[in-house]
């Protein structure tokens, strides 16, 4: 993963609220629940390629 950036979220606090619960459910801090539930989106519509395993074959 490469260098982290900030940004604003604006989310509706029901939402919220259940993010924050799922990633205690998960042991997952908001911030990484919100992370993990963009990268499986990404991958999901195949927007996301696994990394290339040959690159790191040795």
């Amino acid at each position: 993963m490469g260098k982290k950036k900030a940004f604003a979220l604006r989310v509706d606090s029901e939402l919220l609220e259940k993010i924050e619960k799922w990633a205690a459910d998960e042991f997952r801090s908001t911030n990484g629940q919100i992370e993990w539930i963009i990268n499986e989106a990404l991958k999901k519509a195949g927007r996301k390629k696994k990394k290339d395993e040959s690159n790191n074959k040795q």
